[in-house]
C-alpha cells in the first residue's frame, strides 16, 4: 500500500467536505467516530461526554473542513487533537473564558504531552489492530489506514460492500473498546 494513499484521501475527503457532501462526513464518521468516541471516553471516564464531543468534533469538521492542513499530518491525527483537546478543555471547567481565549481548536502544533500522547496512542492503535482477527485486520488496514472506502476494500477483498462495512464497523468497535479499556503507559 502505497504511503500517499491516505493522503490523497485526506485531500479527497477535505475537498468533498468543502463542498458541502454529507457523503463525505458519513463516510468520515464511519471511519473516525469510534476512535474519537473512544479518546474522549479515555479522557473523560464519562459516556454521554464523549458522546457530546464525538458530536462536537464531526461538527466542527464539518463547519471548518479548511482548517485541516495535510501538510502538518493526516486527518485522523487532526480529528485525533481536536478530540484531545475538547476532551481535555471539558476537564477544565474551572478555567473562565479569558483563559485561553485565543486559542482556536486544531491551531498551532501540538505541545510536547500532546505529541508523546498521539505517539503512546498510535503504538496502542497498532498493537491492538495486530492482535484482530484477520479478516478484521485486513478490513481495516484497506479502510481505516489505506484510506479506502469499504466499497473499495470489498472488492478487494472478494466479499459484499454490506460485508465489509461489517468488518469495519466490528473493527472499529473491538479498537475503541480495546483502547477505552487499556490503561495508558
Amino acid at each position: 500500500m502505497a504511503a500517499s494513499a491516505p493522503l490523497r484521501w485526506d485531500r479527497r475527503i477535505q475537498r468533498r467536505l468543502v463542498r458541502g457532501e454529507e457523503s463525505a462526513l458519513g463516510e468520515l464518521y464511519d471511519q473516525f467516530a469510534p476512535l474519537v468516541h473512544g479518546l474522549a471516553l479515555r479522557v473523560l471516564a464519562d459516556p454521554e461526554a464523549a458522546e457530546q464531543i464525538t458530536r462536537e468534533v464531526f461538527a466542527q469538521v464539518w463547519e471548518h473542513p479548511e482548517e485541516f492542513d495535510p501538510a502538518s499530518g493526516s486527518m485522523r491525527s487532526w480529528i485525533g487533537t481536536l478530540t484531545h483537546r475538547r476532551a481535555v478543555h471539558r476537564l477544565r471547567p474551572e478555567q473562565g473564558p479569558a483563559e485561553g481565549a485565543g486559542e482556536q481548536e486544531g491551531a498551532g502544533p501540538a505541545g510536547p504531552e500532546e505529541e508523546a500522547l498521539a505517539a503512546a496512542t498510535a503504538a496502542r492503535v497498532q498493537h491492538i489492530v495486530a492482535g484482530l482477527p484477520q479478516t478484521l485486520r485486513e478490513t481495516l488496514l484497506l479502510t481505516y489506514f489505506g484510506g479506502r472506502t469499504y466499497r473499495q476494500a470489498a472488492k478487494e477483498l472478494g466479499i459484499t460492500p454490506a460485508g465489509a462495512k461489517h468488518r469495519m464497523r466490528l473493527g472499529l468497535q473491538l479498537l475503541a473498546t480495546a483502547l477505552a479499556s487499556e490503561p495508558v503507559r
